[in-house]
């Protein structure tokens, strides 16, 4: 009797009733659902995303600037002496890339090895590239030449001597030529993988109907 007086007709009271009872903490919300695991939530959506940025993969040569021969992954053993065109392809890097970002992964196509560069600065082949020493940031350079900076070891480059042996990356610098690298892709090849493309999209316009001379 004491609720009808408030809401005559039983019209604004369920609304009254429905209103005034407490909202739930998300917390609790979740509480009921035992078995959720957030955990395989993040790894999928994390999964999704790397999904999306469409990882590409490239195939070329790197021309070092000293040596004036090509990077070469040879398992464990890494130096810029190869030929360009080499008839064992010894010179043809596979890189792994995506369309965010500019770091890298390299590995030689013939021995599956990934360019390297440990704690100590030396450039070395690894068999597994997930590691972030196999992780290169790639930077183009104002003469049109590319470095390779370490993304764990910020600051170490990839380097060569002039005789195609590797430098250690604490006596590398951006500004020096032992770094500077030219991609090149290797004779008669082509690219796996073209980059992304976008066009311009513009507005149609109406067409002109032909008019009938009279």
């Amino acid at each position: 009797v004491g609720v009808q007086s408030f809401c005559p007709r039983g019209l604004l009271c369920s609304w009254f009733v429905l209103f005034s009872l407490p909202t739930p903490h998300p917390s609790q919300m979740f509480a009921a659902e035992e078995n959720v695991d957030f955990r395989i939530h993040v790894e999928n959506q994390t999964r999704a995303r790397d999904d999306v940025s469409r990882k590409q993969l490239r195939l070329y040569q790197l021309y070092s600037r000293t040596s004036g021969k090509h990077i070469q992954v040879l398992g464990r053993r890494i130096s810029a002496k190869g030929e360009d065109g080499d008839k064992y392809g010894k010179t043809q890097l596979l890189v792994e890339t995506d369309t965010f970002g500019s770091q890298v992964r390299i590995k030689g196509k013939e021995t599956d090895f990934y360019l390297c560069m440990n704690r100590k600065g030396k450039l070395v082949g690894k068999p597994d590239g997930t590691s972030k020493e196999c992780v290169f940031i790639e930077k183009v350079l104002e003469n049109n030449y590319t470095a390779l900076m370490s993304a764990k070891y910020s600051g170490w480059y990839v380097g060569f001597t002039k005789k195609g042996r590797p430098r250690k990356g604490p006596k590398t610098r951006e500004n020096q030529q032992d770094v500077h690298f030219m991609k090149r892709y290797p004779k008669g090849q082509v690219e796996i993988q073209k980059p992304f493309k976008y066009t311009t999209v513009t507005k149609r316009t109406k067409r002109i109907r032909p008019t009938n001379p009279s």
